[in-house]
């Protein structure tokens, strides 16, 4: 287990895509914490004060800058005819949401976490004790 903890943050605006409206920009921060190196937090803006993030796979992000990745609540893919946009769709028993983002973006983003952690290294990261200890207090609470 490293003890070198580090945070990325990347701000970027995707496009959340409605029928028949224009689409609506909304801020999102991408962030990447190696004190949990599988995932990769996105942080939407929903409002002034407001933020609802999504915890999901690093390594489905990636699959889904070249192919359709995902089978549960997050899914995400290049859009065919324009492979410089992803689509991330997002869904949970509130909602669905459907956003359109810049590949290049997230590839770069991605690139970065790879920098700190390469990809087969999580385990390097991962303070097994730690994590027990969390989910047993979490599951006691």
């Amino acid at each position: 287990m490293r003890n070198d903890h580090v945070t990325l943050r990347s701000t970027a605006v995707f496009d959340l895509m409605a029928p028949r409206t224009p689409s609506v920009p909304v801020q999102v921060e991408l962030r990447y914490d190696t004190r949990d190196p599988y995932a990769v937090v996105a942080a939407f803006r929903t409002g002034r004060s407001g933020w609802v993030e999504w915890v999901f796979s690093r390594d489905l992000l990636a699959d889904g800058l070249i192919a359709d990745a995902g089978d549960g609540d997050v899914r995400i893919r290049p859009v065919i005819d324009e492979p410089e946009i992803v689509v991330i769709e997002l869904s949970s028993p509130s909602g669905h949401a459907m956003f359109e983002a810049s590949a290049q973006e997230l590839a770069e983003f991605l690139d970065r976490t790879y920098d700190v952690v390469m990809p087969g290294n999580e385990n390097l990261w991962v303070n097994v004790d730690d994590a027990l200890t969390h989910l047993i207090a979490t599951d006691l609470g």
